[in-house]
């Protein structure tokens, strides 16, 4: 089944508690929570307080995309704030091996993080420690960009590597009504969205036709 997981980066930061209820009642599968350092990518959105505010406004996984530097600092703050997934980005640590286990530890899903000229080589000797593999349909920063075509190979690619083992493929960057049924045919199974979801009259419909 195709999880929907729609990114607070797009929403009312002024009532996100709200905004959080209205996309869970509306039928999103996961929340999805872009974290920025300001130093991994340009732009600094919210931390483990954001986390820790919104986690009793529903009872759907919260899916928290760390673009930080060095990642390894902060597993514990974003853990304890309730994160149930917590996804790093291969190029912001030297040791992401040991970031996957130490998410783990904390008995929170592991998740790596591809940018989009970043190539999956690596993937296949952290599979036995990720319970999902991102990869970035847009260079990472700023919501509202433009999908990647080329990122449809990397996610047909990714699929082949990840095979019959119990692993969500997702895709975060640029994702509409017109991408997603060639993301979905491509092998990917969560697709955030931000603005499509969170800009649209109708969210609940939004989301439908995003899962198809």
């Amino acid at each position: 089944m195709i999880k929907i997981a729609p990114s607070i980066l797009s929403a009312d930061f002024a009532d996100m508690g709200r905004e959080v209820a209205d996309i869970d009642a509306c039928g999103a599968d996961m929340i999805h929570c872009d974290v920025m350092d300001g130093t991994f990518v340009p732009n600094i959105s919210f931390g483990a307080q954001m986390i820790r505010a919104i986690r009793p406004h529903t009872k759907k996984p919260l899916d928290v995309h760390l673009m930080v530097q060095a990642p390894e600092r902060c597993i514990d703050l974003f853990a304890d704030a309730g994160a149930d997934f917590l996804t790093v980005h291969m190029e912001a640590t030297p040791h992401p091996h040991r970031v996957l286990q130490m998410i783990r530890k904390r008995g929170v899903k592991a998740g790596i993080v591809f940018n989009p000229g970043t190539a999956p080589d690596a993937l296949p000797y952290m599979l036995d420690l990720t319970d999902m593999v991102l990869l970035m349909s847009v260079n990472p920063g700023y919501g509202g960009q433009a999908f990647i075509p080329s990122v449809l190979e990397k996610v047909r690619a990714v699929r082949k590597m990840i095979g019959e083992r119990d692993i969500l493929l997702e895709v975060d960057g640029g994702v509409n009504a017109q991408n997603a049924p060639l993301l979905r045919e491509a092998g990917a199974n969560v697709l955030v969205a931000g603005s499509s979801v969170f800009a649209s009259a109708d969210r609940a419909e939004a989301i439908r036709i995003l899962r198809g």
